[in-house]
């Protein structure tokens, strides 16, 4: 490795373009990696990646600190103290940290420093969970033995996240991976590294010793595929599509059988009834399929409207579309930027495409202005299931309405989908409530509500929408491994003995 000191500034933040490995910026050797402003499609920045050389090492760097200066070596106060500390830090550069996922990610601005918000609000949720991380003493029928059931750190950890939340997603994984004791080797999504570069500062000023953190960015198919095939790291947690999520689990299973966990896509069903309050109902279902520019793995984008209150409902959601403010991502009013890259644009437009040939466009359906990678919010009505709008991920501002008669037939249309990632239902029945949301194969199930998540609720999904669990205390169980200790103090060995007694 070669000390890196080439730096930049964008939004006004310096950044070190390199490689984070041992708690020093290092020069990667891979192909540079251009970061894009979604808003003017201009280049922001030019910043360094990895090769499977250079992962090589960020690995040898975590493992070594796993196995000398962290992991185990350090108490779970002292670990929760890190946390505290590095959730202070992002505290304090706050703006910094959203002004980058302003130009890099398109977020409007409003939205980036709620995300911020958010980031930190979770790193100290873990951050309270570090000293509490206790295992069980378990009763044996045998006065001469005792046995514990012991937590401990599951090793070095590669971690990986998309685009659309950057730092977010980095704290869902980051928040309960160092709380844990593990050692982190991370690349943040080809298309949004920026606030991962200044993130990997602040982990520094914290105070966390070398190698606990280290940075890797890069594109998947290198920097991504040499984490998830190493041979040294003990687990590795994605965040993304199913498609790469397949990939990932196959190349850990080819190589050392890593521990894996996948939070992947989904087509996630809202369904409104006719007992629903329309009104709250439709503006709900606008922010669910909307925020974030509709790319949310979670985002509401099925519509399923019973069919005494569909066209009333059409009407609202219509309105509630067509208010939400398109544009300037520096103004706090507005509501949706643009979409993260050409590649996403051009895809979500060939999904609207494709929703003309036979739904019917209530409302947007075209590209917003003239520059920049912006949609305009699109709900297509009288949606047909079996139809690429009504069964594949958009991941964009695209809402399909589908009209449904009975419960039941709700029910199942709900559930015709490969993922199980979200729902939501809204009805002011409780016994409907009760029983729809019991038949729901998803993860999360909202009722009169949507998207909204709490860090201390977990959060993951049903069939191809992953494996595992993050958030709450269910998120620090995959980088937790449990040892059995059997201990024998009774008299010297003899045989025969009794096994069972052993």
């Amino acid at each position: 490795m070669t000390k890196n000191a080439d730096t930049i500034t964008v939004a006004g933040v310096q950044l070190n373009t390199g490689l984070f490995i041992n708690n020093e910026w290092v020069a990667g050797r891979g192909e540079p990696l251009q970061s894009i402003d979604p808003a003017t499609e201009e280049v922001i920045a030019t910043i360094q990646t990895a090769t499977p050389e250079d992962v090589d090492d960020a690995v040898a760097a975590a493992r070594n600190a796993f196995e000398n200066t962290w992991g185990t070596n350090v108490s779970g106060q002292e670990r929760g103290q890190l946390l505290f500390a590095l959730a202070d830090q992002v505290e304090q550069n706050i703006e910094r940290l959203a002004a980058l996922e302003v130009v890099d990610a398109g977020k409007p601005c409003a939205w980036a420093r709620v995300d911020m918000e958010d980031t930190v609000a979770c790193l100290r949720y873990y951050a309270g969970w570090a000293d509490k991380i206790h295992g069980t003493t378990i009763e044996i029928d045998d006065k001469e033995k005792h046995a514990v059931a012991r937590k401990e750190p599951i090793g070095v950890v590669a971690q990986i996240v998309p685009w659309n939340y950057p730092i977010l997603m980095l704290a869902w994984k980051v928040g309960p991976a160092l709380a844990a004791g593990c050692s982190i080797v991370f690349k943040a999504a080809e298309q949004t590294p920026l606030s991962t570069l200044l993130f990997a500062e602040l982990v520094r000023a914290a105070g966390y010793p070398a190698g606990a953190f280290n940075l890797v960015n890069g594109v998947g198919a290198v920097t991504g595929d040499a984490l998830a095939r190493h041979m040294d790291v003990d687990k590795i947690a994605f965040t993304g599509s199913t498609a790469t999520g397949r990939r990932i689990a196959v190349a850990a299973a080819q190589s050392n059988l890593k521990a894996v966990t996948l939070e992947l896509g989904g087509k996630s069903p809202n369904i409104v009834f006719e007992d629903a309050d329309v009104g709250e109902a439709a503006k709900w279902a606008a922010f669910g399929v909307f925020e974030n520019m509709g790319q949310s793995c979670s985002a509401g984008s099925r519509v399923l409207v019973q069919a005494g209150v569909y066209d009333a409902f059409v009407a609202e959601f219509k309105r509630q579309a067509e208010a939400f403010a398109v544009g300037d991502v520096n103004d706090p009013k507005t509501f949706q930027g643009p979409q993260v890259s050409k590649l996403q644009f051009d895809k979500i437009m060939g999904y609207i495409a494709e929703g003309k040939k036979g739904a019917r466009l209530v409302t947007g359906g075209e590209r917003h202005g003239s520059k920049g990678y912006f949609v305009q919010p699109t709900v297509f009505a009288d949606v047909e299931m079996g139809t690429k709008i009504a069964d594949e991920e958009i991941f964009g501002p695209v809402a399909s309405v589908i009209k449904f008669g009975s419960e039941e037939e709700g029910i199942k249309i709900a559930n015709d989908t490969s993922y199980g990632l979200a729902a939501a239902v809204h009805s002011q029945n409780y016994a409907r409530v009760q029983r729809v949301t019991r038949r729901l194969k998803a993860g999360t199930v909202w009722v009169n509500q949507y998207t909204l998540l709490s860090h201390a609720i977990p959060f993951g999904g049903y069939k191809q929408s992953g494996w595992g669990r993050e958030l709450g205390a269910a998120g620090l169980e995959p980088y937790l491994t449990t040892k059995s200790v059997h201990h024998y103090y009774g008299g010297p060995f003899e045989w025969p003995i009794n096994l069972s007694k052993l």
